[in-house]
Order: C-alpha cells, then structure tokens, then sequence
C-alpha cells in the first residue's frame, strides 16, 4: 500500500478550516454559506490551502509525471466550442477566433490511488461540493476519459477565452507557472435566459476591462466556478514551466457520458461507451454551446 493509499482525508484535506466530515455544524455551515454567497454573486469562490502545505509537493509530482500523457493539439476555436465555420452574423462574437494550446490528461491515464484521483472519488468531497452548489447530490461522470483530467498550458500556450458546456466546475492548481498563466473571468456575464453577446463581444475585442477579474491560484487551492455563464481564460503562460491543473466533473444526474465531437477534440480519441451514448444527451438550457 502506497502512502497516499494510507492517508485519510483529514491527512489530506486541512479539515481544520474545512470541516468535511462535520459539515452541520457552525463551522462546517459557515464555509458553505460562504462559499454560495461568493457562488451567487461572483459566480466563482476558492478555498485557499483545501490540500495541506506538506503535500502541495505531491501534487506538483503528481502533474508532473502525468503530463507526458496529455493529448497536444493547437486548434482555432471560438468561445462557444462551436464550428468556427458556423453560420453566424457578421458581428457575432462566435465569429472571432482564438488558438487553443492547452492539453488534457485524460481519466484513464491518472492512477485510482494517485491524491487527486483519490479526492476525485471520496464520497465525503462530493457531498460537500454539492452542499457549496446547493445541490441535493452529485455524481461521478460515467465517462472514461473526461470524469477528472489534467489540463495542461506548455509554455506559449494559453486557455483562450471560453464558456464551459458544464454548469459548475471544480478545479484545483496543482502547479504554477513561472508567469502569466493568470486566471480571469467574466462573472455571470451571460444566463441561462440571455447570452447578451453585446459584453461578451466587448471583452473578446478588448473593450470590456470593466467586466474581467484576475484571480490568484496557488497550488492545493480549491476554486468552485459557475463556468457556464461566466467567460474565463487562462492568460498565455511564460517562462520554462507548464502550468497544472486538476479538473473534477461531477453531474447532477447519474451516467453521463461526453459528446463524441468533444470528447474527440479533447483526449484525439473516444472510446466505445461515447459511441453508445451518443445522441442521449439532454441539454438543460438552450445557450448556443
């Protein structure tokens, strides 16, 4: 048994400020009431230091000896993961594109007993991240290649500006870069009912300084995100060292599977149960990625 296997999750998790086992109790009920207010109004919350100091080195091993495995492909993209090709107006900011450099570690290639793929799967971390959504429960992603990745930003490379298909995202750095590699968002510049391609077009376009917000990451922290209704980015890395990060995908409802196309733009590959899945998929809403 490896050390990871052996460690608990209050070994791994600094269960001190982040009470996951107690959460109905104050403690535990002030980190998740201040976690959806920041949700709520800042479509985004991060819990500074959620993996303890003395395995933040773990963590950066970890992405270090998975990132060989990524799947590396620069692609024009716009920030709807639509067709750059597709039949839009003239001034339609799915019209402007970007180039795609970051890489994926698909899910089949991070280790069960590795910390993230051990968080990933701990019944007690899902439970709480539901409770900061204020969801009744979450489940794993059926997938097999994109439930939990790595991503990925070799230096040179970026995370061009994008919404997620996802309506929440749980993320964690796990190593940074030398410099850029910045996150930044737009908080809720679009709903479920409005696209309101006006602002997103301003900030595509260099206008909208006004609707972006940096964010500090450091390694071992976890961020809560609202990634479908807030445009983000991470700015283009510089220096000699690739920027991490872990990716958890969780669903509200059991058996979900990736799209063919995405998946296949993401990991160059799909598997058998894509294939099956596809065409099963319900959207929640009707945005336009």
């Amino acid at each position: 048994m490896s050390t990871l296997e052996a460690m608990t999750l209050d070994q791994v998790v600094d269960t001190n400020r982040y009470p996951l086992s107690e959460l109905d109790g104050a403690e535990g009920q002030a980190v998740v009431a201040r976690a959806r207010r920041e949700l709520s109004r800042l479509g985004c919350t991060v819990l500074p230091d959620f993996i303890r100091p003395s395995l933040q080195d773990v963590l950066r091993e970890e992405g270090a000896s998975l990132a060989p495995g990524a799947y590396h492909d620069v692609e024009t993209v716009n920030v709807y993961n639509i067709a750059v090709d597709s039949d839009l107006p003239e001034d339609h900011p799915g019209r402007r594109t970007f180039q795609r450099g970051n890489a994926f570690v698909a899910r089949d290639r991070i280790p069960a007993d590795s910390l993230i793929g051990r968080l990933y799967s701990n019944d007690v971390f899902r439970d709480f991240v539901a409770r900061c959504f204020g969801l009744p429960r979450l489940y794993e992603l059926a997938d097999p290649l994109s439930g939990l990745v790595l991503n990925v930003v070799p230096p040179g490379m970026g995370h061009p500006w994008h919404f997620d298909t996802n309506e929440f995202t749980v993320s964690m750095l796990t190593r940074e870069a030398e410099d850029g590699g910045v996150f930044e968002y737009c908080p809720n510049i679009r709903s479920a009912q409005d696209e309101n391609f006006a602002d997103v077009r301003d900030v595509l376009d260099g206008r909208g300084d006004r609707l972006i917000r940096s964010l500090p990451l450091r390694p071992g922290d976890l961020q809560l995100f609202k990634g479908r209704y807030s445009l983000h980015r991470v700015s283009p890395v510089r220096g000699a060292t690739a920027r991490h990060s872990a990716i958890f995908a969780y669903s509200e409802r059991p058996g979900v599977i990736g799209s063919v196309a995405r998946t296949r733009q993401l990991f160059g590959r799909v598997l058998p149960e894509h294939l099956a899945a596809e065409g099963r998929a319900v959207r929640g809403d009707r945005l336009l990625d």
